[in-house]
């Protein structure tokens, strides 16, 4: 889809009503703003195109069955392998050509082990459902290094879930003109909730990996009252980078005596090319890097030297 690729806001939209494919949406939440007002996003965006799918929901701290989901499962009462049985009994069969797309909502990763989130996530997956998981940033993962017979280098829970989300969504609070971020952190490391946090509008960073390999990045501020979505500029991330935002071509203007600028023809075509990509890409299985050869290519079946791979 070309045209939610160039639109961020339709997207965005697409994301959550589950009309784009991404087997495993990863919302990044903190105590200063939950993953509770973007879960009631998904909810009704997929109403509001003609979707009720099922939901599964799988609760590490959600006391009350919400009213939106068709099963509760209490996961604090199981251990891993049942867990995996029961979530597994109220999806369709992987194998399953009419089968109606499912949603998995996982209240909260942080109680799964390191050892267990890889196992347990590619358990679940399915070409049928859609697994939307909150992960807390705020809740530090120290004991990742000390799985026994594990190497040390081992990468940690928030690392291996960002490189197998197909989509983060990271999540900040829009703070009050009184309070400046460094403040509600002090805070909040303290156990001392400043008023104004877990508002319905706040800060949303989109990270959606395409086929091809490329990741599109883009920053919302989210009304979810009225259901709005506005694509903003964070500068907060400028920052973080030094300072090296996008580049306009007013910026290069002056620095040298031919256009380095490209036209909105130009762009379109670069972000047509097809790049190598990893075909296989599910869970459970192996990358493939595939060329696919055109008329053009000069190939010689009976030179090795000349194998691509």
């Amino acid at each position: 889809m070309a045209s939610s690729s160039h639109n961020p806001v339709i997207l965005l939209k697409r994301i959550l009503s589950l009309t784009e494919n991404s087997p495993l949406i990863l919302c990044l939440d903190s105590m200063a703003q939950t993953s509770y007002r973007l879960i009631q996003e998904f909810i009704h965006q997929s109403k509001s195109k003609g979707n009720e799918y099922p939901v599964v929901y799988i609760s590490f701290e959600t006391v009350n069955k919400p009213p939106y989901c068709t099963q509760f499962i209490d996961a604090t009462q199981m251990d891993f392998v049942h867990l995996v049985k029961q979530i597994i009994s109220y999806l369709p069969a992987a194998t399953a050509t009419q089968a109606k797309k499912h949603m998995v909502i996982i209240d909260s990763l942080n109680y799964i082990s390191t050892e267990h989130i890889t196992r347990f996530l590619s358990e679940i997956a399915s070409p049928h459902c859609t697994m939307i998981a909150t992960y807390h940033k705020d809740i530090k993962d120290e004991n990742h290094t000390v799985i026994p017979g594990w190497n040390s280098n081992y990468p940690g829970k928030l690392t291996l879930l960002q490189f197998m989300a197909t989509t983060i969504l990271d999540i900040d609070v829009m703070l009050a003109s009184a309070l400046d971020s460094e403040e509600a952190d002090e805070l909040l490391n303290e156990f001392r909730i400043p008023r104004g946090l877990n508002n319905d509008i706040f800060q949303l960073r989109l990270v959606n990996k395409r086929k091809s390999g490329r990741s599109l990045e883009y920053d919302f501020m989210i009304n979810s009252k009225a259901h709005e979505y506005e694509l903003s500029l964070n500068t907060k991330h400028e920052e973080e980078d030094g300072g090296n935002g996008l580049e306009t071509p007013e910026m290069l203007q002056g620095l040298t005596t031919f256009n380095l600028g490209t036209s909105n023809k130009q762009k379109l075509a670069k972000d047509q090319v097809a790049l190598p990509f990893l075909e296989a890409q599910s869970f459970g299985q192996g990358g493939a890097i595939v060329y696919e050869y055109e008329k053009d290519d000069d190939y010689d079946e009976e030179d090795p030297y000349e194998d691509p791979f």
